[in-house]
């Protein structure tokens, strides 16, 4: 069983396991809206592969980041679009 590692995701603290995709470990945490379109629509993952860039959030400042690429580390800073 992998470690639990702390995320920060829109200013509050989880626990998540290393090394997970952040995209599965936002999902797990409940979040399903990761931003929202141009046309107002709100997004989440599609693909799971990096693909489809429908799971884009802000990381560590660095925006439109593909969360599906990007595995959880300790002290992962994350933004969503849902606030």
């Amino acid at each position: 069983m992998a470690a639990l590692v702390e995320i920060v995701v829109d200013g509050e603290r989880h626990q998540v396991p290393e090394g997970m995709p952040l995209a599965a470990a936002l999902l797990r945490l409940g979040i399903t809206m990761f931003r929202i379109s141009v046309q107002g629509e709100h997004r989440a993952p599609v693909c799971g592969m990096g693909t489809c860039f429908e799971c884009r959030v802000t990381v560590a400042g660095r925006r439109h980041q593909r969360s599906c690429l990007i595995p959880c580390a300790a002290g992962l800073v994350v933004e969503t679009d849902r606030r």
